[in-house]
Parts: C-alpha cells; structure tokens; sequence
C-alpha cells in the first residue's frame, strides 16, 4: 500500500487517497488485544480501509498522539461521539460501532503546539463493549464486527459501486464547494471496496447518516444507503442552482446583497416553512391583537411584504421596520372606559384647583351629557389667560377626573409643519407628528390631549405653516380621519379631548380660533391666591424642602402671604409666589442645619423681610385729589390689573403744542389726541375761554416711563385729565375710571373689567367710572369681587364730567386772564 498526498490547496476531505496493490480483505481482518486505546473524534465518522488525517487537540487524545509516535504497531479504535460539545466523553457519549486503526504519522502543526494532525490507516469495524480507563487516554473493551464483503465478481455489488462512483462524480461537478481534482481522486481508485467506502467518509451529510452507513455490515446495503444519499444532495443542489437561474442577472454590490436573501426567501418558498426574521415574526404577533378596519389592515399587509425584499443591513430595511412597529404600536380603536360619576369628578376637580369655575362646569357639563347619551365627539377648548394661573395642570385634573390617560405637547416656537403632521417615508429618518407619536405614548385613542403654548406657534416659515396644520386636528369634522404623511393612513383622533392653552388670542390665527370653544382663565385676586398658598404651594413646598418631616412644621399666617403676593410678587397667577415661599423655606432649612434648629415656626409679615429681603414692588395707591388734571386710570397687564396716573400740565407757549410722555404707544397717543380734539371742540361747556390753547401749551405725562404703554381704554382718563387742567377742578375723591372715547365723545367698552376691579380695590378706590355697556361684564362677576366698589355706567363724556369734575378748585389755581396775556403778546 502507498498513501498519495493532493495539493495543499484542494479539498480536505480529499486531502489524501490510498492506492492497494495486494488483497484488501486483508485491511479487515485484524489481530489484537481485546483491549486497545480508544480516540474519540468530533464530527468524524471513519470507515474501513480509508486513510483520514485527524486533528488533535484535547489533552487525552495528544498523549495518546505522543504514545503512536514511537509505537505504530498499535492498534487503536476510533469512535465518533455524540455530542460534539462533549469534552470528556464516557461510554454513553460513544457510538457503539468505529473501526480499528494505525498510525501512520503524527505531524506537529506550525506555529501551533498545542495542536497535532495523526494520519490514520483505518482498518475492519469494531464494537466498543467497555471503557475500561480515562487517564492518560482511554482505555476499552472492544470486540471485532465483521462485515459481509462481496466477491470481486460480484457483479451487482460492482454495478452498485460504479453507479455510486458516478453519481458522486456528478455530485462534486455540481458542488462548488469541491475541487475537481477531487474527480481525480475517485477515477484513481481501482478498489470497489475502498472508493465506496471513501465516498462514503468524506460526502458531507448528517453524522447520524454517516453512522447508520457504518452499521451495515452488508457493503451492497451500505452503497445502495450511500446512493440514496447522493441523490438526495444532488436534488437540493439542483434546487439551489434553479434559484440562482430564477435571479440571475447583472449584479452590483447592492444587488448581490439583495440576490442572497431573495435565494432565502425562494428556499422558504420550495420548504413551505420558515418565519422571516425575528422583526417580522414580532410584527404578525402584535398585529394579530389589533381590530383593525379592512383598509388598515391591508394597508399592514402590504407594507409588511416589501420587508421580505429589502436587505437587513441596508439602511431601507430599518426605516420600514421602524414604520411597521409605529404601526402596530398604535392603539387604533383602543379606549379606556369614562368614569362617569360627576361628584367624583367635581371632587377632584376642586381638591386640584382653587377657582375656574367656568372651566370645571364645562367639563361637568360634558361628563352629564355623555352619562346620558352613551357616546359623544369630544370637545376641543382653548383656556386663554394668564401666565401660572394653572390652566396646563388642569388637564392632569380632567384626565383623572375621567379616567382617561393624559398627553401634552408644548407648541411653543414649533416652526415646521412636519411637526404636525409627520415627515414623508422618503427621508432617512423620517418620523410620525408629534400628535400621533403622543397617541402612540398614551397608548389610547381618547385621553386628554393638552396642546400647550398655542398662540406661541409660528406662522409661515419656509417649513410651511404649522398653524394650519393644526386646523385638520383641531377641526370636530375632519379629526375622526387625520393623515400623518409618515403613516399615510388616517387615523380617527375625534374621540381625544384636545385642551388648548394660550396667553394672548390676538397671535392665533382666526381660523384656529374659530374651531375651538374659548373659556378666560383669569387672574387670581389676593384672597384666592392666599387660599391656593395654603391648600396646594406651603404644603408642596415643605415637602420639596424636606421640612416636612420635621415634629415641628414651619407655617405662615395669612398676613405673611398677603404681604409676599403684595410686596414679593407681580403677577396674575401664583408661579412666582411658588418661588418666593420655596425661597422662605430654604432659608429656614439653611438655619435648622446651621444652628440645629428652626428660627421660628410661625412666620408672620416682620419675618418676611429676614427671609426674602427688601420687597421689591409696592402697590400703586390712590394719591388724593390735591392737584388739577391729575386722574385715576385702570390698565389692564399679563400680570393682572394695575391703576395709573394721567396726568396734564400746562405752560405758557405761543404755539399751543400737545406733548406726550411716558412711553406710550401709537394707540393710546391716538386716545390722547382724540381727548383733546374733544376737548377744544367743547370747550365752553367747560366756561373755558378757547383762545387758551393760543397761548398755552399742553403736555400729557404718564408715569412709569420706562414700562410700554397702549390700548384705547384711557380715553376717558385723558379727557377728564385735561377738562380738570383747564378749569383748575378738583376730581372727585377715590375715583377711577377706564373706557375707550370717540370723536363725538361717546364712551366704549373695553376689556379686563375683573383685573382693573381688583387692581382699584387694592389701591382704595371707590367708585369705578366705565361705559354702560361694560354693566353685562360687572353682572358675571362674583358679588365677592364688587364688594366695596360703586359703579357709574356713561354713554358720553359729557357724563363722565358731570360725575368726576367737582365745582370746588385746587389749591392756588391757575388764572387765565387771556385779554391780558393778548395784549403782552
């Protein structure tokens, strides 16, 4: 026998053959002790006759390795185990069947000393009876296990093994996994024996194949199993090659990508099994829970087929993914169940907030009307006041008064529509809008949806007009099908309760406006805010201090908090005194550490100083009647309402000019204009001689001028202001007075009645002057907020002069003898 090494480059599995020149019956007849060392393989099912190489690597088998290096007349039995990962294998872990064999060589591997290739001669099959030693190597029983060998005139048997020769030929013609010269190889071979069972070890198949090959004692058996086999594999290949011809064609790198998973999708198709890919078998699980319309769902099905056709790693595949799991997210015709009980929602609603009466009937007005009809378009409001007033935390209160879940948005500075309404899938990173992403978080069709800071959105950029868009969602007849550009379905948003918030209605454009039901949130008074500190802030903010967990808690009188609102803060609601008591609480906090005990626990108005330092604003109070032209005005601000002073002055002047001071802004310079207009027009109602205004000048000033000023309402301050300037009259004691003047001297109405009511009763007014049209404003005011206030309703200036210009004079008046100054002119 002479062993032939191939190229190093050709296949392993054909790496070496043998050639015989005697009898090979020989090869299986073998004389040894019962008991011979046993090298387990991996993965290896030897047969007789054939020449393999082996790799050995675990520390049992090199010892045995270094034994057969001196020592090759010493018969081994190779058996195959199995289970691969197996690292000390015992009898159970064995195949019964392996054959005997010598060593022909051990090799070192280069560059690898741990490593060694043992060139086997495989002779007859044994039986493995009983491993008799592990250490150093194994040790075992083993019997002989003859086989049934046919003559070498057998002629079905060489028929058999020609067919086999063949086929395998073919077989590795069509594998391009196997070299051609391993065509060679089997041509070489002139024993029917050895190439059958050569073919048989080296074909790659299934191990339990192999050794159920190697149970046959009958060799005839064992290569009509063998052809079997062959053909099997030669099938699969002709399958593989189908598939390649269905997509052949001119291929880039993309494409290549692309070509492999459509032959994986085509093998899917020929089995008639397989999952997809983990995404897709996650993505069919969740969308089985959805009641989706028939639309949406073929919409789903779609969508989630061109999955199978795009490539994983490319970047197409992770934006459809990213879209599909939008898709299931989404909680289409998911609700949650109204709680319908109005006094628990009423009780909520006022354990939470202090005030908003208005509010809070709206909302119970919707609860009633659902409790009674069973099914109703929720309502879309805007609340509009003030900053801090509470109007976005009161969404929270809604949610939980209904049960329903709670989202908001802040549209401030939002400046692109695609914020709205989603981007196109065209773009890489391309997302759903803001509403249906917050849709998506809630995981809900219909919770209460808070759209914060509306009247803060810009309008027309060159992203488009988020505005507008807004127009689709906000609209009670077109939100039940709302498009997003980036799920391209609509989706029904009529059962959400969208509540706006807003400062200042005049930045929302009136298309907006109209589709939403307006409730003013308006400022809080001082006795409400001192009811909001005691019920929610003081108690908010000793536990944010960690004062509450103190035996004895700080605490303010009603004084002290009336003094912070007063004196600490300017404002309509109640953020900044938030602050201020949290600052008063810090303070204690930084003593209690420092000195190991609280200064004080009842903090009363000359603590406050201690705590907060110098009260920066003071109430603006009422400064008497002493001087002519000098009149009370109500102004309306964001913080609230203020009083302010006009006041008129005259010297002497050739030109008879008009001056205004005071930073005021074109509307109320209009105002000032139109007074006095008014005023030279009707001067002799006044027993003022006209030529005045030859010889005097007129300067108007309100004070304050480094804060704006505008709005028409000062109208009828300005007019009196400067009647009481000309005629040197005293006005009327603790009044004040607000309202818009015509040309013709009729008095409008004007805006912010209960601001400039509370700001009048701060600084000690007692009679409000106002238009007779403002009386249906005074009617839906509180009675608690007119106490100690008396109104006068006018329709013209006219009246407004008979009530405010008293006939008593100020002290040394100014006397106009015109004749005189004429003639010194």
């Amino acid at each position: 026998m002479t062993i032939k090494y191939m190229n190093k480059n050709q296949n392993p599995t054909f790496s070496m053959i043998a050639d015989y020149d005697g009898d090979v019956s020989k090869l299986f007849e073998v004389e040894t002790d019962k008991e011979i060392p046993i090298l387990a393989t991996r993965n290896l099912v030897l047969f007789p006759g054939i020449v393999m190489p082996i790799l050995i690597g675990r520390a049992a088998s090199l010892k045995l390795a270094e034994k057969l290096r001196d020592h090759q007349e010493i018969t081994i039995g190779i058996f195959c185990q199995r289970n691969y990962d197996i690292e000390y294998p015992l009898q159970d872990d064995l195949f019964e069947y392996g054959v005997y064999a010598k060593a022909v060589r051990v090799l070192e591997l280069p560059g690898n000393t741990s490593n060694v290739s043992l060139i086997v001669q495989c002779l007859g099959r044994c039986k493995l009876k009983k491993i008799t030693k592990l250490s150093p190597y194994i040790m075992g029983l083993v019997d002989p296990a003859p086989e049934n060998i046919p003559a070498s005139d057998d002629e079905v048997f060489n028929t058999a093994v020609d067919d086999l020769r063949n086929t395998a030929m073919e077989y590795i013609k069509m594998n391009d996994d196997l070299p051609d010269e391993s065509q060679f190889a089997l041509q070489n071979i002139s024993n029917n024996l050895i190439v059958s069972n050569l073919i048989c070890s080296n074909v790659q198949f299934e191990i339990e194949e192999k050794y159920k090959l190697l149970t046959e004692s009958n060799l005839l058996d064992r290569v009509f199993g063998m052809l079997k086999i062959l053909h099997r594999e030669i099938q699969l290949l002709e399958l593989k090659q189908n598939i390649r011809s269905k997509t052949r064609e001119d291929l880039d790198e993309q494409q290549r990508e692309y070509f492999l998973q459509q032959q994986i999708k085509n093998i899917k198709e020929e089995l008639g099994t397989g999952e997809g890919s983990p995404e897709r078998k996650e993505l069919i699980e969740q969308a089985q829970e959805k009641e989706w319309s028939d639309e949406v769902r073929k919409t789903f099905v779609k969508e989630l087929d061109k999955l199978d056709l795009l490539n994983p790693q490319g970047p197409e595949y992770s934006v459809q993914v990213n879209y599909l799991q939008t898709f299931v997210s989404l909680p289409w015709g998911e609700y949650t169940v109204d709680d319908l009980n109005l006094k628990r929602a009423q009780r909520i609603l006022n354990r939470d907030h202090y005030g908003m009466e208005k509010v809070k009937e709206r909302i119970l007005e919707y609860i009633a009307v659902l409790s009674l009809r069973g099914d109703l378009k929720s309502p879309i409001i805007c609340l509009y006041g003030p900053p801090g007033v509470g109007k976005t935390s009161l969404g929270k209160s809604i949610a939980e008064s209904m049960g329903r879940k709670y989202v908001r948005i802040s549209l401030g500075g939002l400046h692109d529509e695609a914020e709205i309404r989603g981007h196109r899938r065209t773009y890489i990173g391309a997302m759903p809008g803001r509403i249906i992403k917050s849709i998506q978080k809630a995981g809900s069709s219909n919770p209460v949806f808070i759209l914060d800071e509306i009247d803060k959105v810009t309008q027309n950029t060159h992203n488009g007009d988020p505005a507008s868009a807004l127009l689709e969602v906000l609209d009670p007849e077109q939100n039940n099908a709302f498009h997003d550009n980036y799920l391209d379905v609509d989706y029904d948003l009529s059962k959400v309760m969208f509540i706006a918030t807003a400062n200042d209605l005049n930045t929302i454009p009136r298309p907006l406006l109209d589709r939403m039901e307006i409730i003013e949130v308006s400022g809080y008074i001082t006795e409400e805010k001192i009811e909001i500190a005691k019920r929610h802030l003081i108690p908010r903010e000793l536990d944010n201090t960690g004062l509450n967990t103190l035996e004895k808690k700080p605490s303010f009188n009603k004084a002290a908090i009336e003094k912070i609102i007063e004196q600490y803060t300017r404002e309509s609601g109640v953020r900044q005194l938030e602050k201020q008591i949290n600052k008063a609480f810090r303070k204690i906090a930084f003593k209690k550490e420092l000195y190991g005990t609280i200064p004080y626990d009842k903090i009363t108005p000359d603590k406050i100083e201690g705590l907060l330092g110098k009260p920066p604003f003071y109430r603006d109070i009422y400064q008497g009647n002493e001087y002519a032209g000098v009149v009370t005005g109500l102004a309306w601000t964001s913080v609230g309402g203020e009083i302010l002073f006009i006041e008129t002055s005259l010297s002497k002047g050739k030109t008879g000019k008009l001056t205004l001071t005071g930073n005021l802004g074109e509307v109320m310079k209009e105002s000032a204009v139109i007074a006095l207009e008014y005023v030279k027009a009707h001067i002799k109602k006044l027993g003022v001689d006209y030529r005045v205004f030859d010889q005097w000048n007129i300067h108007i000033h309100v004070p304050e001028g480094a804060t704006p000023k505008d709005g028409p309402s000062a109208g009828i301050t300005i007019a009196t202001s400067i009647a009481s300037a000309l005629t040197q009259r005293k006005v009327r004691k603790n009044t004040a007075m607000t309202g818009e003047i015509t040309l013709r001297g009729k008095v409008l109405p004007v805006g912010g009645i209960k601001e400039k009511i509370l700001a009048a009763k701060r600084a000690g007014i007692t009679d409000i002057v106002m238009c007779k049209d403002n009386k249906k404003d005074i009617e839906e005011i509180p009675e608690v907020y007119l106490k100690g206030v008396e109104f006068h309703y006018v329709e013209n200036i006219q009246d407004v002069w008979d009530f405010a210009l008293t006939d008593e004079m100020v002290k040394n008046p100014i006397i106009f003898d015109i004749e005189e100054e004429k003639k010194q002119a």
